[in-house]
């Protein structure tokens, strides 16, 4: 790809939000992951791996997201100013080789020429110059025929990352090497083997091909995983601003990686070395890795208060944390939970969710604040019969028109203005305002004003479950 193809924005980003960061838990969860949570800046990381890839030289991003998440990713793009050309709705996950061939048959139908820059959202890259540089490089040698993947030289003998071991180079573009083998993750001791020998890099999980290369592999080596992608995609529909993949179609494909299903079996698979401060952030020792230290070697965000502290992470998204007298660990704090463990233990977090899982618990899928496309809602208290939240519409935020089989609810506005509809009535509620939502009645909030509205709602009866909703109206489309 010539410097002025790039110019031309040829280059389309392809970003996969579908992951769930269970390593990140307690903050990272099935309703929030952490490719959404700001960790290691202001911004979301799903943000700012789009804004990596904005202006000359890229197109509009293609964004393949988990259904459940649709509004937050819009929302999020929105705040960056970036308008994606497409996001694609997994019903299912399938991993990346699906994610991937969705989004390469969708890029095809308007440009069969179409070079692809997939990118996981949730990594780290610091040096934003060299990451685009590296692009261009992979961009000319896909244009070539070939797969490009992005190897980050090792720094050290990590045990987390797969492998690429570099073969000979690349003749037809400076800075290309061919790959030899792909290598899963390694214990210590051949890390350490690799490290020393030379010329291995950690696999990035960042790649650079044509569609249409990439989807002639993809029909060579799994021709039903291939069949079925096109088949979700002819069969799904647009939503709003959203398409849809055909859930039967969709799920009936074989759940698999990019690099076992084409990388590690491709004859024409290349790998450009590239330093550019990247960090996938797989556990909560690899955020202490890239956060900013005090002179104690302390990464501290939040409300928190050390003493005598050294080598550790500790995060509160909520109350005062005061940790004494500890060295090399990591503490995080959310409303709900607790998590305190050694940072040579932090990849072990994985375990405490499928404990979770396998003691039929929800605190690693949802988190007590939840985002909707009008706003979002938090539980601050509960107990038999009752639930508290905190309500937070945006302006021109609109709850669907619904009733409830199972609960009552008491609203009170904190502050905004809120508009009621009950049965029939059609009222106005302001700051110190209330008003009472029988079971069974129909009934709907908006926020008719240029200021966010905040409430607390009061709910009482014999179940309280988010499923307890008959919709009948939504602008949402989740009728």
């Amino acid at each position: 790809m010539t410097e002025k193809t790039l110019r031309a924005g040829r280059l389309y980003p392809v970003i996969l939000s579908g992951g769930a960061g269970t390593r990140l838990w307690p903050l990272s969860r099935q309703s929030f992951p952490k490719q959404l949570l700001a960790l290691d800046t202001k911004r979301s990381m799903l943000q700012e791996t789009a804004l990596r890839v904005d202006g000359v030289g890229f197109a509009a991003p293609t964004v393949v997201c988990n259904d459940e998440h649709r509004f937050i990713v819009a929302e999020q793009l929105r705040e960056t100013g970036i308008k994606p050309r497409a996001i694609l709705l997994e019903p299912v996950g399938r991993n990346t080789a699906p994610a991937v061939a969705a989004a390469a048959i969708d890029l095809m139908r308007n440009d069969p020429e179409a070079v692809m820059l997939v990118l996981p959202s949730d990594h780290v890259v610091r040096d934003v110059a060299a990451f685009r540089s590296a692009a261009a490089t992979a961009a000319a040698a896909a244009m070539r025929g070939a797969l490009v993947t992005f190897g980050i030289p090792a720094e050290g003998p990590e045990t987390g990352y797969g492998y690429i071991r570099r073969g000979a180079p690349f003749e037809e573009v400076e800075g290309c090497f061919r790959v030899e083998r792909f290598v899963e993750k390694p214990d210590l001791a051949t890390a350490e083997a690799y490290l020393a020998e030379g010329g291995y890099d950690w696999n990035s999980g960042m790649f650079v091909f044509r569609a249409a290369t990439y989807l002639a592999e993809l029909e060579r080596l799994k021709p039903g995983l291939a069949a079925g992608c096109r088949a979700a995609l002819a069969a799904g529909r647009p939503d709003l601003d959203f398409v849809r993949l055909d859930e039967a179609a969709f799920a009936a494909c074989e759940s698999i990686s990019i690099d076992y299903a084409v990388m590690e079996r491709a004859t024409s698979a290349v790998v450009v070395p590239v330093t550019m401060g990247w960090n996938d952030v797989g556990s909560w020792s690899a955020l202490w890795d890239v956060g900013e230290k005090n002179v104690d070697d302390n990464v501290c965000y939040g409300d928190v208060l050390i003493n005598n502290v050294k080598n550790s992470y500790v995060r509160s998204g909520g109350p005062l944390t005061a940790v004494l007298g500890l060295e090399g660990v990591v503490v995080v704090v959310t409303d709900d939970v607790v998590l305190v463990a050694s940072r040579d233990h932090a990849q072990d977090v994985k375990q405490l969710v499928e404990t979770l899982e396998a003691n039929g618990r929800t605190e690693h899928r949802v988190n007590t604040t939840l985002y909707r496309p009008w706003g979002r809602h938090q539980v601050v208290d509960r107990g038999p019969r009752f639930q508290v939240k905190r309500i937070t519409v945006a302006p021109g935020g609109t709850l669907s028109l619904q009733k409830h089989h199972r609960r009552a609810e008491h609203w009170i506005v904190v502050s905004g203005v809120a508009r009621v509809t009950r049965g029939d009535e059609v009222f106005t509620l302001r700051e110190n305002e209330s008003t009472y939502i029988p079971l069974g009645a129909v009934h709907r909030l908006e926020n008719p004003g240029p200021d966010v509205l905040r409430m607390i709602e009061v709910q009482s009866g014999d179940y309280l479950g988010d499923d307890d909703v008959e919709r009948l109206e939504d602008a949402y489309g989740r009728c």
